[in-house]
């Protein structure tokens, strides 16, 4: 168009020849004269390319496109495999032709991309929804490198934020981290927003009917509020936190987070939740996320009570006094080997239970292959079996005070020292919560005599347990029997035996 331009301002203005313009450019002179009388930009290729040859086929290779367009991606065929399906149905036209029918098609189809992308603003009353999903990162905790997973949840009104780290997505952390939230945020909002994750969401049917986890809806049930579940792969209905996620990630794991443990990591998380809302509101730019928050706390329902977030299985324990969780196994009291137990796993803790009384509690680990006993579980097994104390596993590494340890080494190499130190554990056992310390303090005074022996440990347990006991009071109550008349003294009944008829 550039030269167009330059032929008819030399023509017209400056009144140049058209043989002259023809040498100039090295131009045909009809080139020239075609180019004076254009006043647009020529158009050098044809708008519809005609396909004489795919003639009727192309109704076929329309309704394989349709057919196709609602499959994934990976197992639509391509331009050149609809081509070669063509050739089988008869068709003997160019690959060409095939391939531009196909881009013309689905150009057709996308022709109006923005209704697709358009979005409706939306506005949320204060108080009255929150927003939940999950996210996978990376982190260093303890000097080890480790995929650990995000808990988010977002405010819709102010947009306050909280997130909270666990090793894994399972459904007891969901419901600590919905304690946890609620906690952070001082109350709990009417409508929360998911994805329709398994620990959410048990079956997905017609709209949003949904049906929900049982266990969750004790969650929602004791907290009031209603859950709502998104259309599947329709993530802009939470648009909010799915926005927060690639914020948290730029924000706070880049560059790698490294910290000793979870629980670290999740003080320092709670604390740039509350740094990150000093931001100015994206919709009110005056004001702050906080300030936002500060207005919507109040609207909140209020927490009455914590929820005790634990899934519930039953298990059978083993000979060994073991119950295996996540390729872990945890130590069960004795008493009930080879039965059935039912446990309650929380984010932290592993409770096991029996005839509705927990009785036996543990901190949760998440490796593997790890062994985790309290060695007094086995002592109605060391009872009977007392040479097990020496190579038992759970008395292994047992944290003994420093007495004890010493005490039990020198008892161990006296003769028959097993069922010595067993009587020892048993009589701390019978002395309650207080029976380690007595024990421990039994074993620093044994060790001051200079002269280590179980039974003079005994004997100093019970003296400290003895001098530990009150004395009983005398009884004083009304119905101790009292004498109406109290006898007089007379000492003169005693020269009586003095008199000749009592000597002999």
């Amino acid at each position: 168009m550039d030269l167009i331009a330059e032929l008819r301002r030399r023509h017209h203005v400056g009144k140049e020849s058209i043989s002259s313009l023809a040498k100039t450019f090295k131009l045909s002179r009809p080139t020239i004269r075609k180019h004076l009388k254009t006043l647009e930009a020529p158009v050098y290729q044809r708008q519809h390319q005609p396909y004489p040859k795919l003639g009727s086929f192309h109704y076929q290779l329309d309704t394989w496109l349709e057919q196709e367009a609602v499959l994934p991606r990976k197992q639509r065929r391509t331009a050149r495999r609809l081509y070669e399906c063509l050739q089988v149905e008869g068709y003997r036209g160019s690959y060409t032709a095939v391939q531009r029918h196909v881009r013309r098609w689905k150009k057709q189809q996308v022709s109006s991309p923005a209704v697709k992308q358009a979005f409706v603003p939306l506005a949320f009353p204060a108080g009255e929804t929150c927003q939940f999903d999950w996210s996978q990162e990376t982190v260093e905790l303890g000097g080890v490198t480790q995929t650990i997973k995000v808990a988010h949840f977002r405010l819709a009104y102010s947009r306050q934020m909280f997130v909270v780290a666990y090793p894994r997505e399972t459904q007891e952390m969901v419901l600590d981290a919905h304690r946890q939230a609620f906690a952070y945020f001082g109350g709990v909002p009417k409508r929360m927003i998911y994805d329709n994750l398994k620990a959410v969401v048990d079956a997905i049917f017609v709209g949003k009917e949904r049906r929900f986890n049982r266990r969750f809806l004790a969650l929602a049930n004791h907290y009031l509020f209603e859950p709502v579940a998104c259309t599947p792969a329709s993530g802009w209905e939470k648009g909010q936190v799915e926005n927060q996620v690639g914020n948290i990630r730029e924000w706070l794991f880049t560059p790698l987070a490294k910290f000793a443990d979870f629980t670290s990591l999740n003080a320092w998380l709670a604390l740039r939740c509350r740094e990150l809302a000093g931001r100015p509101h994206p919709e009110q730019p005056s004001r702050t996320i906080a300030d936002c928050f500060a207005e919507e706390q109040p609207l909140l329902m209020p927490v009455k009570a914590s929820f005790d977030g634990y899934v519930e299985e039953v298990r059978r324990v083993s000979q060994l006094c073991l119950i295996r969780i996540d390729r872990n196994r945890y130590s069960v009291p004795a008493q009930w080997a080879n039965a059935v137990v039912s446990v309650r796993l929380t984010a932290d803790r592993v409770r096991l239970v029996a005839e509705g009384q927990v009785i036996a509690e543990h901190i949760r680990r998440f490796g593997r292959d790890q062994l985790v006993c309290d060695p007094w579980h086995y002592l109605p097994v060391l009872e009977k079996k007392p040479g097990a104390l020496r190579h038992g596993a759970p008395f292994q590494a047992w944290d003994l005070p420093a007495p004890v340890k010493v005490v039990r080494d020198r008892i161990l190499k006296q003769d028959q020292g097993d069922r010595a130190f067993v009587d020892l554990l048993l009589m701390a056992r019978s002395l309650g919560d207080d029976g380690l310390e007595t024990l421990e303090v039994a074993c620093d005074l044994t060790l001051q005599t200079g002269i280590i022996s179980a039974a003079i440990v005994l004997n100093e347990m019970r003296r400290l347990t003895d001098a530990a006991r009150p004395k009983p009071l005398t009884d004083t109550s009304p119905s101790t029997p009292t004498l109406a008349l109290e006898p007089v003294a007379d000492c003169s009944r005693y020269d009586t035996l003095r008199s000749s008829r009592h000597v002999h």
